[in-house]
């Protein structure tokens, strides 16, 4: 679609995306923080109440936090709520995945060997994030969730589903960042259907001169906690899409999960930090896991790359390649160049792509390195494969640019 300003709106929605999810973000681990950190309050009168308390010290300033086991005996003139942060980032980003997916879902959305339509391609998208969070809500209010390590158990399964599901329904970028999506969405819907209308209850039975119940603060304190464990892996998810050698892998999904494990244990190791518990091995055991990874990773890429026959894998020589150089600069202007111009001829781009322009020779030799990671390296390019780049031709601009360089 041809919108006026629309990359304006992608720029200033992304921009507001970022600073409200640090907002979000940043409160979650700053409250996480506390309650771990909290100390028992030993001389406070109030002490059987009282879950306990921290003095921390600030920006030139000391500060007294106490956390209430249920609720405080009085009800304060002033109560702040969290929660904004959270439905900003949602909001956000849902604009965005209409703003960059939806709008152009057939081009976006559609793996290179599938005919996957516009619509289609966003009822997945949509109905990735509603069934998400139905089944992960269903998970939590069964007879699961009354047990933490199995509910643990059921929602990584969960992730592990829709990971394999939405990397073989969709583009790798696409499915990546709906992962992302999903998880996202059950986070705000955990704010949103439970950690705030258990707390509406608390205050609402305190404005009636009741006891609230302490049941509704260990429910919200529950998906409080799964909330922590999501953040990193949505991180990472967020930026995926820059990332060909994750989202573009054969085993894509595998990778989703490897890498969102890792994250998701560094953030433990960031909450055991808090009560004094980590060990100093953690953070390295996590770093050795990253390269475990990405050992993996570019081992069962090489195991699954087509293979080539031997004449065109022969490397060229430099004249070889310069006499190719018309041949290379036909392959690139035929399958590239309808989106990478100064002036694209693909409906829905105003301009190049991330300013990648590649219309002659000299542009092609400028941008070899970026034409080798998204096109020969991996499939990421052209998107969906929509202008039917063959094997053989990304075969051709690899040793082409292997020559050259």
């Amino acid at each position: 679609m041809e919108l006026p300003g629309l990359e304006w709106l992608n720029l200033i929605t992304r921009w507001i995306h970022l600073i409200v999810g640090i907002a979000w973000i940043g409160s979650s681990f700053y409250f996480v923080w506390q309650d771990n950190s909290l100390l028992p309050t030993r001389d406070d009168p109030e002490r059987k109440k009282l879950q306990g308390d921290i003095w921390m010290v600030h920006g030139g300033g000391f500060y007294h936090a106490r956390k209430f086991k249920v609720a405080p005996p009085d009800l304060p003139q002033h109560l702040h709520w969290f929660k904004w942060e959270a439905y900003s980032t949602w909001l956000s980003g849902f604009a965005l995945l209409v703003l960059v997916y939806y709008l152009n879902g057939a081009t976006y959305m559609m793996p290179a060997d599938g005919d996957l339509s516009q619509t289609a391609a966003v009822a997945i998208g949509l109905g990735a994030l509603a069934a998400s969070w139905l089944v992960y809500d269903g998970l939590c209010r069964s007879p699961l969730g009354r047990d933490d390590r199995w509910l643990a158990v059921a929602v990584v399964v969960l992730v592990a589903v829709l990971s394999y599901a939405m990397t073989h329904l969709l583009s790798g970028r696409a499915a990546f960042l709906h992962v992302g999506a999903a998880l996202g969405t059950i986070m705000v819907a955990n704010v949103f259907f439970v950690i705030i209308p258990n707390q509406r209850k608390s205050v609402n039975a305190m404005r009636a001169g009741e006891t609230p119940d302490p049941v509704w603060g260990m429910k919200g304190k529950q998906r409080s906690v799964h909330n922590t464990y999501f953040t990193l892996p949505v991180l990472f998810l967020m930026i995926s899409n820059h990332y060909p050698i994750a989202y573009d892998h054969p085993h894509s999904w595998l990778v989703l999960l490897a890498l969102s494990a890792v994250g998701a244990a560094v953030r433990h190791v960031f909450v055991l930090r808090h009560t004094h518990r980590a060990k100093a091995w953690m953070l390295p055991a996590a770093g050795a896991a990253m390269v475990v990874v990405i050992l993996a990773g570019t081992a069962s890429r090489t195991l699954n790359a087509p293979a080539t026959a031997a004449s065109d894998a022969a490397p060229l020589t430099a004249e070889a390649a310069g006499s190719l150089t018309p041949v290379v600069t036909a392959i690139v202007q035929s399958r590239c160049t309808a989106c990478h111009a100064a002036q694209p001829t693909w409906e829905g781009f105003d301009a190049a792509p991330m300013g990648v322009v590649l219309e002659t020779p000299d542009h092609i030799r400028h941008w070899a390195g970026k034409i080798h990671e998204q096109a020969v390296a991996s499939d990421a390019m052209p998107l969906g494969n929509v202008t039917d780049i063959t094997p053989e031709e990304r075969a051709l601009l690899g040793r082409w640019i292997a020559a050259m360089e």
